[in-house]
């Protein structure tokens, strides 16, 4: 139905030659460019189910475009078409603490190194599917370049889930005349006999974090809450085979395609092999 446009700017409380200025109006250059951005900004914000902020769509929209635009515009834009991350935080389940073969804090909070394999954090954390039902996931990272160097998937939360993760991550990363540290919590499988004999074998170093300070092990943690606020928050899984396929996809994708403004717009991986290289 079409309205006479003196009724509508009457009713708008709009004057009739400001009605007609705008509608003869041309779009501007910054406008156009705007569109252009929104729309390769929601390609962006799609292909990762919305678990990307304003800074990390930037990083992206800048590699992907061969541009250096500021991440407060994209902001705007991303503010201006009700785009936002979907990720929400969560507390971390933590271990209890053990005496037997207790080491002391060596790392103290210097989580940076200046190579490949020379400083590893590890930690276990719990997931849950179906019914209420566990699925624990220990993993391995290397505070050179943040990825992660080994993870493995099990039923139970026990020294077997440990050992298969420093052993894989040794085969995968063999040592020759360097000094490895790795650094965990003072859970009971990092305080066996077992993982004792595996640091001595392979002459690691071996730090703790103090009782009651998850700070001690950050870069862990933050992993943690990357991974459950990205990927595990935002679905509900409803067997072991899916919950464990969806969080290894995850981790390629951290590990393969997730840019970090610390390494100047570069995956773990890419920032790793740049290293090595």
């Amino acid at each position: 139905m079409n309205y006479p446009i003196q009724l509508l700017c009457t009713i708008s409380h709009t004057n009739r030659s400001s009605y007609y200025k705008w509608f003869n109006r041309k779009e501007t250059d910054q406008e156009r460019e705007n569109r252009g951005l929104l729309k390769e900004i929601k390609v962006i914000y799609q292909k990762v189910d919305g678990i990307y902020g304003y800074r990390r769509i930037t990083m992206n929209l800048n590699r992907k475009m061969n541009k250096h635009y500021n991440a407060k515009r994209i902001y705007r834009l991303m503010k201006l078409v009700g785009l936002q991350s979907k990720i929400r935080r969560k507390k971390k389940w933590d271990h209890r603490p053990s005496d037997n073969n207790v080491k002391e804090n060596i790392l103290n909070r210097e989580f940076t190194a200046a190579h490949p394999n020379e400083k590893w954090v590890t930690d276990i954390t719990e997931l849950k599917y179906g019914n209420g039902q566990k699925a624990f996931l220990s993993a391995i990272l290397d505070l050179h370049d943040n990825s992660i160097v080994s993870f493995v998937f099990g039923h139970r939360n026990d020294n077997d889930l440990v050992f298969k993760t420093i052993i894989g991550a040794l085969k995968k990363n063999p040592l020759h005349d360097e000094k490895l540290l790795i650094h965990s919590d003072r859970g009971f499988q990092y305080t066996s006999n077992g993982f004792k004999r595996i640091v001595e074998k392979n002459h690691l170093i071996h730090s703790m974090s103090r009782v009651g300070k998850c700070i001690d092990n950050g870069c862990m943690e933050s992993f943690w809450g990357t991974l459950k606020v990205e990927r595990y928050y935002l679905h509900h899984y409803q067997s072991f085979e899916e919950i464990q396929k969806d969080i290894r996809d995850y981790i390629q994708f951290y590990n393969e395609e997730r840019l970090q403004a610390k390494f100047n717009g570069l995956s773990p991986i890419e920032y790793r092999a740049k290293a090595i290289a």
